[in-house]
């Protein structure tokens, strides 16, 4: 399953979210956010659903709140150790994006304060996110807004506005373009492309014929002993994706790539689904407590999704994507919560209000807060490179977290009580 989620992000998700971005004229760190956060977080949304309508339990709250940590620390960490690359990171959109899903997880923590959620209140949450994607629709001008207004009292704002001056020369030829093209000229710009706009033009000039050329096929045997090995275990999974899935990098279905993008989601949700039901059958098996499971096993197989596409782009170099994609879909799955509470309490029951278990929420709002807060100053301190050293110190954190959390909840630190099954 770790294999059939790396597949089809590497092969279809990606692709078809660079294929969306190119199309819409999107920097990477919006496209983090907004599409690969929306795709890569297609199992949590699942989840809540299934805690709304399905279980009638708080299944969804518990699973993305339990997992919000590891999303912010152990992908983050993840990022860091498993790229050889270092990547540079943007000042805006990390903090954007960090003060986004601080609003909306305190929104969410003060509606289950009461352990009822009322239709005004799920409301409220999409309403929080609408605004969030308004801010993306208008990024560019709010990035340069910020630039000038703090540039003089912030060294990482007048860093970017040094770099966006030297960079300046080398996109002379695109100023008097369309608005569509213009939007592309921030520094962050350009998804999957490591060079710059006047040598991609070159490119597009002198090597139409490169460009245009289709991908080798997915059944190509590779040379390597290791990676036939690997091939040959996952063919059944590439056939099953190569007969139900367009693959937009070829030149036949490059005009289907928003079929690509749903397609990837919903085989993502259903791997996903396999994942979490095997790491549950292994915590049974060796008899791991459900309260731990749900912390470390369950919180990380959730998030599979996001660790994988997020490392596949931070291997490329786009850390400001990798960024936005851990936080970004932290912000979605806010949402993934207010869409079913709407739904039920506004179309299909609207006498009572939608039940919820709040215990133990002080703890995961401290917990929530204080992580949103060490990641921004870790990657300040850390002179805004997404590297190695950043993802030791992520990975530090998160089993401190983890060990603490796991205390907690057995009843060893803290007045928490441990509950027994028939007790």
């Amino acid at each position: 399953m770790f294999m059939a989620v790396s597949i089809v992000c590497d092969d279809y998700f990606l692709p078809s979210l660079e294929s969306i971005s190119e199309s819409l004229g999107l920097s990477q760190d919006v496209a983090g956010a907004t599409f690969m956060a929306a795709g890569s977080s297609a199992p949590e949304l699942v989840t809540a659903f299934l805690g709304v309508f399905v279980t009638k339990g708080d299944i969804g709250v518990s699973t993305i709140l339990g997992s919000a940590i590891y999303n912010l620390l152990g992908i983050c960490a993840a990022c860091g150790l498993l790229s050889s690359v270092v990547s540079r990171l943007s000042c805006w959109p990390l903090f954007r994006d960090c003060l986004a899903y601080a609003i909306s997880a305190a929104a969410v923590l003060a509606m289950i304060f009461d352990s009822r959620i009322y239709w005004y209140e799920g409301a409220s949450l999409l309403l929080i996110y609408a605004l969030y994607i308004l801010v993306l629709c208008f990024d560019i001008k709010i990035n340069q807004y910020i630039m000038k207004k703090f540039s003089p009292c912030c060294t990482c704002f007048a860093k970017a506005m040094e770099e966006n001056t030297e960079q300046q020369p080398l996109i002379g030829w695109k100023e008097e373009c369309e608005p569509l093209i213009c939007r592309q000229s921030r520094t962050d710009s350009g998804i999957f492309h490591d060079e710059s706009d006047y040598s991609q033009l070159s490119i597009s000039l002198h090597g139409l014929d490169e460009i245009s050329e289709d991908p080798p096929s997915v059944f190509t045997i590779p040379e390597a002993d290791l990676k036939r090995i690997f091939w040959v275990l996952s063919l059944p999974i590439i056939t099953l994706l190569y007969l139900t899935t367009p693959d937009c990098r070829r030149q036949f279905w490059k005009n289907w790539f928003m079929v690509t993008f749903f397609m990837s989601a919903v085989w993502i949700s259903a791997f996903t689904y396999v994942l979490v039901w095997m790491v549950t059958i292994v915590g049974d098996t060796l008899a791991i407590p459900e309260t731990v499971m749900g912390l470390t096993l369950l919180a990380a197989g959730t998030s599979i999704p996001d660790t994988v596409a997020s490392v596949l782009v931070a291997r490329k170099g786009k850390g400001d994507m990798a960024m936005s994609n851990i936080v970004g879909s932290n912000v979605f799955d806010m949402l993934c919560l207010g869409l079913p509470w709407f739904i039920k309490t506004t179309f299909i029951d609207t006498s009572a209000p939608v039940e919820v278990n709040s215990s133990g929420l002080t703890y995961t709002a401290i917990s929530l807060i204080c992580s949103i807060i060490f990641i921004f100053l870790a990657v300040h301190l850390n002179g805004w490179k997404l590297d190695k050293k950043l993802g030791a110190i992520c990975l530090v954190m998160y089993l401190a977290f983890a060990i603490l959390s796991i205390l907690y909840e057995l009843g060893i630190i803290g007045n928490n009580p441990v509950k027994v099954c028939g007790g």
